[in-house]
């Protein structure tokens, strides 16, 4: 593709469509502002070029002119020496320099309209340039921007589960505690639950005794 059809496509494109229609924004922005720097530095070679081929053109114009004028102050002189054909001579010699004079005149105005086409061009790339360096600040903001919320809200985020386990912790320290009351409650309690049931156990074992020697009483009596 020729530095012109690609300039021209960047400049006619449609930036901010370009960019949401990229996957990587950022790099996306990046791409294109290299390709505008690098087809502004071409541009900008080709308009030296067309400057310098302008001055020469100029230079050589200038010769011919000052060639033309030259013959022409033959041509006078040799009329004034009575010489009518070197005079007709002279001024051949005019008219063909005046022929290559016109050609030169038509070579300036060709490079003077390219020369202008270009600057138009550079204008419009420098505009899109500068367009497109100005979305990349405003983007690097932004991403920075985000970028300082999303730390806000994990900290903050973080300090709420902190302060949920937190009061879970106190939950539990508070339940520890009323288990450790009521624990404490039947401390000194079971022994004497002991006692009872083996003052208990001896009674039944008296009524049991007792049971069994009316038993064995009845069956003596029997016999």
């Amino acid at each position: 593709m020729g530095i012109f059809s690609r300039m021209t496509d960047i400049i006619n494109s449609n930036l901010t469509s370009l960019l949401d229609k990229a996957e990587d924004p950022k790099k996306m922005i990046r791409m294109m502002i290299q390709e505008m720097e690098e087809t502004l530095v071409e541009v900008r070679s080709s308009s030296a070029r067309v400057i310098a081929d302008r001055k020469t053109t100029g230079r050589r114009l200038e010769r011919m002119r000052s060639e033309a004028a030259e013959w022409e102050s033959k041509a006078m002189l040799a009329i004034n020496k009575g010489r009518e054909d070197l005079a007709r001579a002279a001024l051949a010699e005019k008219q063909q320099i005046e022929k290559e004079i016109a050609v030169i005149d038509k070579e300036l105005s060709a490079l003077d309209e390219h020369l202008e086409h270009l600057n138009e061009e550079v204008g419009q790339l420098q505009i899109k340039l500068n367009d497109a360096k100005a979305k990349q600040k405003a983007m690097l903001l932004r991403q920075s921007s985000v970028e300082s919320r999303m730390r806000v809200k994990r900290q903050n985020h973080k300090e709420a589960l902190d302060d949920a386990f937190e009061k879970f912790e106190r939950f539990e320290r508070r339940v520890d505690s009323l288990e450790g009351q009521l624990e404490s409650m039947d401390i000194g309690m079971q022994p004497k639950a002991d006692l009872k049931s083996q003052i208990d156990a001896l009674a039944e074992d008296d009524d049991i005794n007792n049971e069994l020697a009316r038993l064995k009483e009845k069956m003596t009596k029997a016999n």
